[in-house]
Parts: C-alpha cells; sequence; structure tokens
C-alpha cells in the first residue's frame, strides 16, 4: 500500500497545511530534502492542545498531543510535493514537550508523532529522532514538533 492509501485505510484524515504565524514558512524543500517547521497539536476544531504533561496532562493525553503534530506535518508534506507518496522517508524528528519540571517521559509522549509516522510509511517512517522537555511553548501549546524527510525523485 502507497502512504495514501494507509491514510485513507486507517480512515484518517489530514487538517488544513499550517498557516505561519511569523516570519517563516511551513517548509522549505533544498533538492530532495523537505524541512518542516515546528507545528503544534491541533484539534480538528482548528483549537489547539494546551497544557503541562505530567501536571495536568497525562502521558498519553501528550502521546495525542504529539499524533495530532504529526497530522499537521503530514499536511504540510503533502502541501509541500502533492503526495505523501512522494514522500521517500522520515529523516529525522525533533519534538518537544512542555512538561513539569520533574517529568522524564519525552520519548513515550514523541512516540505519538513517529508512531503515527511508521503506520504510514512503514519502515521508511522510522527517523533519527530527539524528545526533549520544554519549561514553555508558544501559547501554551503541549507538544511541538518539526520535522526532515527525503522526498523521492
Amino acid at each position: 500500500m502507497t502512504p495514501e492509501q494507509t491514510l485513507a485505510r486507517l480512515g484518517l484524515s489530514l487538517p488544513a497545511p499550517s498557516i505561519p504565524g511569523g516570519n517563516y514558512v511551513p517548509f522549505k524543500r533544498v533538492g530532495d530534502m523537505m524541512y518542516l517547521s515546528g507545528v503544534g497539536p491541533q484539534r480538528p476544531d482548528g483549537g489547539f492542545m494546551t497544557g503541562v504533561v505530567g501536571a495536568d496532562l497525562s502521558i498519553e493525553e501528550g502521546y495525542n498531543a504529539a499524533r495530532l503534530c504529526g497530522l499537521v506535518l503530514l499536511a504540510n508534506m503533502r502541501a509541500a510535493v502533492g503526495s505523501l507518496d512522494r514522500v521517500a522517508q522520515i529523516v529525522k524528528v525533533f519534538g518537544m514537550v512542555r512538561c513539569a519540571a520533574d517529568f522524564g517521559k519525552q520519548p513515550e509522549t514523541i512516540n505519538g508523532c513517529t508512531d503515527l509516522f511508521v503506520d504510514i510509511f512503514g519502515e521508511a517512517g522510522r527517523p533519527a529522532r530527539s524528545a526533549v522537555g520544554m519549561i514553555a511553548l508558544p501559547r501554551g501549546i503541549a507538544v511541538e514538533i518539526e520535522a526532515i524527510a527525503q522526498v523521492a525523485p
């Protein structure tokens, strides 16, 4: 199955691509590499999941926030190249979790995004990855994730 077919089989719909809230673009292509700006966990109603993972949000809620980020990143990938079938592989994911000071489960939280990528792209969706904790993220969002992907010729 292609990534687009897998997305449909899983019954997933992608949100509208990101609209930058500042002086940047949602993605930048350089040769066969696609750099995706950080995105927040946008809900289907257009609002964002906010809160502190490990304080007022559970790990499961943080995982779901990371998954929402993954859906926005997929929407931006599709906008950049026309179809997820043109994405050769996910190269790198950098995940930031707004979390309590003693929280140490950032990797389990960011799995929400990378599990989604593996579901869609198979082994080509398994990236190199960083998962770090932050005391604050823009507008109080719970998670922000950026990615790098390679585009097929």
